[in-house]
């Protein structure tokens, strides 16, 4: 291709935008429109442009992408688990993107049974994404999802498992999972408002009647709601939840009455969190109930589910974080976290064994894994750290076994001995002690000299727990230390770690990651020439927020989907997601909360400053962060920037917020980054 000198220079055109008194110009606001030739025009000359300024390192790309693509074992397939007499298994065949979902019915010795091969279905399509897959429960029929716009609009079909033959009826607009009643004809699913795309709707739907006869059971009123359906791990209830970031509300329904009424669980009340699982002739509850601000664990009678009749079974801890429940015949399984680690604790229902599953490391992530049979005596859990491949291991309750089903199989020269991890502490500003997770090539000095890669994600309470990466290899053996910055906003070291990271502490989040950079340069992990930074979508807020603040910091960044037109988005109602968003970021209608929000955006605050080289990603078709948010950021920092450093955008044409559907396509993106951050280093191979 021909070499492209100069970047695309974005028109201007002013937009008065007014709040509170106050003005602000936005001169890209015209980039909102996806409909308008002159938006693609420049979207396409921005994804020149950096084709062209990448372009030397396209051989790389590609070597880099069959690097990552050879550790992957393409013949893989998961951990069979058994359900409602059938072993479901998922696996993927040499040479192939996507996967098929198979299934076995009694032993693992019977005839596979393909109910989805992916790759047939992804023939004809850019994008494709299988959403939820809900078994009838007579094991005859598969209710489905697909999306192949990346919009996150799936549509609803049944297949008949016995005959292969799809039922006619479509439902379109929804969130991709749905749920059966125990009389194999009815499903509930959740419907999207098209526009703002927000979950407010449940409907029923017979399978033997016309989806334009479907009856709607409930409607979610409140914007800053979404709603769901699914049936409790017993099977006996079908359940409707409505959620936002602060409250809970759920409604119950006997699976065996479809027909009947759902009957409200408690009724919501602003700030109260709980979440209903059912056993025996009781629901367990975890709750922040009487400001459990870490929640704890209640239990009421199921015909009596009020507030009112919830009793203590596991009481508030401020030290321990109680975050999930899996409910067995004969024991329960909480998992808590513990001054940032996770810990699964295991007790039985008459009360005589209560204990812990032991872990030796400082930096592994353990989580509760597929569990859908109620009357077994194994836990299924996975298992990695940042050093060590995911593991699927399953626990059994009565003879404490502990059994390794599968260790993620890492192909080459992979040996895990090479590669050293720890956790270390930076102290913040205010005197808090931000935990990282960190992982490097043994042998490495501390000298300033090594290139090193800062994530971050720091919002909706989402922890980034130490994870193993095939893909990150790349970066460690090439010396890269690769750290994540536990940093406020998440709930790592508790539900304190979030509050003091939202609404007007928001700020936190950003000082704690420019804090946590700078110790990484004073205790010589590396130096401003090496640092770089990376983050996506809430975490691209935060690249945005920091490279305003401390652009000096950073050699590099990579900003991928990036949240960084707040005001103007957290203003705009039409647009998805933006009203469930005012418990985490305020509501902006609201002067003070406006005033703030303003004084962090990272579009509003690009300055005519120093920036790092910066490598921006999006896609046309995001649901979650509009396209427009990262390419008038990049339009703006171009016309304000005052160094000659790299501003790269890349607009995937096809995709949304997840990126490419493929496992193989994903990694040509990873490839783009990876190829970026070496190439700053001046590594080309």
């Amino acid at each position: 291709m021909k070499k492209i000198s100069n970047p695309p220079i974005a028109k201007k055109i002013a937009k008065s935008l007014i709040t509170h008194g106050d003005e602000r110009i936005d001169n890209y606001f015209w980039l909102n429109d996806r409909e308008n030739s002159e938006v693609i025009e420049y979207l396409n000359a921005e994804n020149a442009y950096t084709e062209s300024v990448m372009k030397p390192t396209e051989d790389f790309q590609k070597s880099l992408f069959e690097e990552m693509k050879a550790r992957i074992k393409e013949d893989d397939e998961s951990v069979p688990y058994f359900y409602n007499g059938y072993w479901y298994i998922t696996r993927y065949e040499t040479g192939k993107d996507y996967p098929i979902y198979t299934r076995k019915e009694g032993s693992l010795e019977a005839e596979e049974n393909i109910m989805f091969d992916c790759n047939i279905m992804a023939k004809k399509h850019k994008y494709f994404k299988l959403g939820g897959i809900s078994i009838s429960p007579d094991n005859t029929m598969a209710a489905f999802s697909i999306d192949t716009v990346s919009r996150r609009q799936y549509t609803i079909q049944v297949k008949n498992l016995n005959t292969g033959k799809l039922h006619p009826n479509k439902i379109k607009n929804t969130t991709g999972g749905c749920t059966w009643a125990s009389d194999n004809e009815t499903i509930f699913y959740s419907v999207k408002d098209p526009v703002t795309l927000r979950a407010c709707k449940i409907f029923k739907h017979n399978i033997n009647e016309k989806a334009s006869e479907d009856i709607e059971v409930f409607h979610e009123t409140d914007e800053t709601f979404n709603a769901f359906v699914y049936k409790t791990k017993s099977r006996k209830y079908i359940v409707i939840g409505s959620s936002s970031t602060l409250t809970s509300e759920y409604r119950i329904l006997p699976a065996d009455n479809p027909d009947g009424e759902f009957k409200m669980f408690h009724q919501r009340e602003r700030g109260l969190e709980y979440a209903i699982a059912h056993y025996n002739d009781a629901f367990y509850i975890i709750t922040n109930n009487d400001n459990a601000i870490n929640f704890k664990l209640q239990k009421t009678p199921e015909l009596a589910t009020e507030k009112t009749h919830w009793k203590d079974v596991i009481p508030h801890r401020p030290d321990v974080l109680v975050e999930d429940i899996e409910i067995f015949q004969h024991y329960y399984v909480l998992n808590e976290r513990i001054q940032g680690l996770n810990k699964l604790r295991i007790i039985s229902w008459d009360g005589n064994e209560d204990y812990y599953l032991p872990f030796d490391s400082e930096t592994y992530t353990a989580y509760l894994g597929n569990n859908p049979e109620f009357n077994s005596d194994v836990l299924r859990y996975g298992y990695n750290a940042m050093t060590t491949p995911s593991s699927v291991m399953e626990f059994d309750f009565k003879t404490k076994t502990n059994v390794v089903l599968k260790e993620q199989d890492v192909l080459g020269d992979f040996n895990k001995e090479n590669y050293t991890s720890e956790r270390i502490w930076a102290t913040a500003r205010d005197g808090e002690k931000i935990p990282m997770s960190v992982v490097h090539k043994k042998g490495l000095k501390k000298d300033g000299k090594n290139p090193l890669l800062l994530y971050a994600y720091g919002s909706y309470g989402s922890t980034i727990d130490p994870y193993f990466s095939t893909i990150r290899l790349s970066l460690l053996d090439r010396g890269f230390i690769y750290v994540i910055a536990h940093i406020r906003g998440g709930e790592y070291l508790g539900r304190d770690w979030y509050e003091n990271g939202k609404l007007l502490k928001k700020e936190n989040t950003f000082f704690d990651f420019i804090d946590c950079s700078k110790y990484l340069i004073e205790e010589q992990y590396t130096s401003r020439k090496h640092l770089y930074a990376n983050g996506g979508s809430a975490g691209g807020l935060l690249m945005g927020a920091v490279i305003n603040m401390n652009p000096e910091l950073y050699h590099g960044v990579v900003a991928a989907v990036p949240f960084v037109d707040v005001v103007t988005t957290m203003l705009d109602d039409s647009i998805p997601l933006t009203t469930g968003e005012y418990d985490e970021w305020g509501n902006p209608n609201d002067e003070v909360y406006y005033r703030y929000m303003k004084s962090y955006s990272p579009y509003d605050n690009v300055t005519a400053q120093d920036y790092p080289n910066l490598l921006v990603t999006t896609g046309i078709h995001d649901s979650q962060v509009q396209y427009w948010e990262p390419a008038k950021w990049v339009a703006k920092l171009r016309d304000l920037k005052t160094d000659s450093n790299k501003l790269l955008l890349h607009v995937d044409m096809h995709t949304g917020h997840g990126g490419a559907s493929g496992r193989f396509e994903s990694l040509k993106e990873v490839a783009l980054e990876y190829a970026f951050l070496l190439d700053l280093e001046g590594i080309t191979q």
